[in-house]
């Protein structure tokens, strides 16, 4: 659909080389659905895979809209084309991108605020011992949606998993990993804090049907089952939502995260596990199903982070200048 003078044209981009591409095309294809259904925005939507310079300069918009999931797409190297590009678009910088993708760096983020995290070792594939005891997490660095996540609760269940660690390794998948005690053993309870700008979203506890909240869990089965505002302990709701604004904020983060904590039921204490810059917007997604508890439909969602994206452009003063006088009129045109 083409944007008319006085309707922002926004470029949706979905897909990517990472191993969460087909859930990244079904977010980006279902921003580009509510995006359209406003009537404000004239909306193309690009299923790409990796994309240089020029090709994302000849796309058309005067606004774009990334959701890739994945290391490349979400990870640091598409924003720094992107931030090239110079076109306002939705989502952390690359920097903040970089930092947020690596869970030891968010973790670090995290102990300098004074959040609490389970503390961690780096996985050495040349030590056969697990350096923590069980039951533990071992997962990648640099992956989301428990994309390469291992629970190993035994010496049999820790040798498995490095034997498809290194399995992988001679397929040319290399991967960095971590290795973090299972907060409360495995009886935790999975609880996620949306963020939309400077404001945080009602809270959410995941309970899968059996299991963890893996890829399956997340996006393709329907026995999940979310809780809006649960029952937490007395000024627990609160203490998250502050610690999530301030993580968001310290790592420079903007528009739009989800951060994931995990509640240990005996001492009562929510343990921050990772912070995702570009969260699922899928129909099982958690943002968009806080955003719709707080009053505010997808549609509404979606042009909300637009108009923020031209919001942070208004703030550059090289802003205006990039490709002629459309931007400025995107701008006048979004609140």
């Amino acid at each position: 659909m083409n944007a008319s003078a006085d309707r922002p044209h926004v470029l949706v981009l979905g897909g990517g080389p990472d191993a969460e591409r087909e859930v990244s095309l079904k977010s980006a294809r279902a921003i580009a659905d509510a995006l359209e259904s406003t009537g404000r925005f004239g909306v193309t939507f690009a299923p790409i895979h990796r994309v240089i310079q020029a090709e994302l300069s000849a796309m058309p918009g005067t606004v774009i809209f990334p959701y890739l999931h994945g290391a490349w797409g979400e990870g640091g190297p598409l924003q720094d084309l992107l931030e090239a590009d110079g076109r306002p678009f939705v989502g952390s910088g690359a920097c903040a991108s970089r930092q947020a993708m690596d869970k030891v760096a968010s973790k670090a983020a995290a102990l300098r605020l004074g959040i609490a995290t389970p503390m961690f070792h780096v996985f050495d594939p040349r030590d056969p011992a697990c350096p923590i005891p069980y039951p533990v997490i071992l997962k990648p660095v640099h992956e989301g949606s428990t994309v390469g996540l291992f629970v190993c609760t035994c010496d049999l269940e820790w040798r498995a998993a490095r034997e498809v660690i290194a399995a992988d390794a001679r397929r040319g998948v290399h991967r960095a990993y971590l290795i973090e005690p299972r907060v409360g053993g495995g009886r935790g309870r999975e609880l996620t804090v949306g963020i939309i700008d400077r404001r945080a979203l009602p809270i959410i506890e995941i309970t899968p049907a059996e299991g963890l909240y893996d890829y399956e869990a997340k996006y393709n089965r329907d026995d999940t089952r979310y809780t809006l505002d649960p029952s937490l302990p007395a000024g627990l709701a609160d203490r998250m939502k502050a610690e999530s604004l301030r993580l968001f904020a310290a790592m420079g983060c903007r528009h739009i995260a989800r951060v994931d904590f995990m509640l240990d039921p005996v001492s009562g204490q929510a343990h921050f596990l990772e912070i995702n810059t570009t969260p699922g917007f899928t129909d099982h997604s958690l943002v968009p199903k806080a955003a719709r508890h707080a009053g505010q439909d997808m549609p509404a969602l979606c042009a909300e982070l637009v108009g923020l994206a031209l919001r942070d452009a208004r703030s550059d003063p090289n802003w205006a200048s990039t490709r002629g006088g459309g931007l400025a009129a995107a701008a006048a045109a979004t609140p």
